[in-house]
């Protein structure tokens, strides 16, 4: 009787252990990558699977968005500005068996890529470009990269450069940039606001000499805008009139005399 159980518990211990290395769960966002004697067999799961222990391989690959820190690295601009600018990738599988299959270490590789891209896309702009055009950097990276890893089943959803470091010498000179300038519109607006009064002038001076009575009421404004000033100027006010008397005449003899006419005699 002990030997018949002893007889059936070992061949049952040797079943159950090889159903328990045969079942398999892999979860929603997981699928399983399955060969057969080391050829390539299916995609499985998720949810339960059998592989058989010693026969079949399943290799288990995660769906989810991978989010890829790629390391600083040294750029020239093409302004031979030297710069260290880091990133973060941002792809997922697509094709389970292209990515097992085609790549040695999908993370790995896609981590080679995106740095030697970060280095030749970020190369060919000038360091204005990588301050201000970030968005179009990124889509540039985005595209130059998902093109190449389409072949290992990988599709790279997003590329965003987080800084772009520059030495302190650099930090100054754009400091000296940006407030020259400012200093330039400065002066460009200030121009601007001499030729818009100038015009005003004209136009209010055409306007008053339409009427002479108008120029005697500027004249009167002015001298109460003085009055109101704590000054020690003395103004001795003198009426128009006068004034108009001696400049009449004053254009009188500036004006050139013209010849008489010489009679002849036929």
């Amino acid at each position: 009787m002990t030997g018949n159980f002893i007889s059936w518990l070992a061949p049952a211990v040797v079943l159950l252990l090889i159903l328990g290395a045969a079942i398999k769960i892999l979860p929603e966002y997981q699928r399983g990558v399955v060969f057969f004697l080391g050829r390539f067999q299916g995609v499985k799961g998720p949810g339960l699977i059998f592989v058989i222990p010693g026969i079949q391989q399943i290799v288990r690959v995660d769906l989810r968005v991978i989010t890829l820190d790629v390391p600083s690295q040294d750029v020239i601009s093409r302004d031979n500005v030297t710069v260290r600018v880091n990133a973060v990738l941002y792809f997922r599988v697509v094709d389970p068996e292209r990515a097992i299959i085609r790549v040695e270490d999908f993370n790995s590789a896609t981590s080679q890529l995106s740095q030697t891209t970060l280095r030749s896309v970020l190369g060919k702009h000038d360091l204005d470009e990588m301050l201000s055009e970030r968005d179009k950097l990124n889509a540039d990276i985005q595209e130059i990269i998902d093109a190449q890893t389409e072949e290992w089943g990988i599709k790279v959803a997003n590329v965003e450069i987080k800084h772009v470091d520059l030495d302190e010498s650099m930090i100054r000179a754009i400091a000296r940039q940006a407030e020259a300038e400012r200093e330039r519109r400065a002066k460009v607006i200030h121009a601007e606001g001499e030729l818009q009064a100038s015009k005003k002038l004209v136009e209010a001076a055409t306007v008053m000499s339409a009427d002479p009575g108008s120029m005697q009421l500027r004249y009167m404004q002015t001298l109460s805008d003085m009055s109101n000033t704590n000054s020690s100027t003395i103004v001795f006010p003198l009426p128009m009139d006068m004034i108009k008397t001696f400049m009449d005449k004053g254009q009188a003899g500036n004006q050139p005399k013209q010849p008489e006419s010489e009679n002849t005699d036929t």
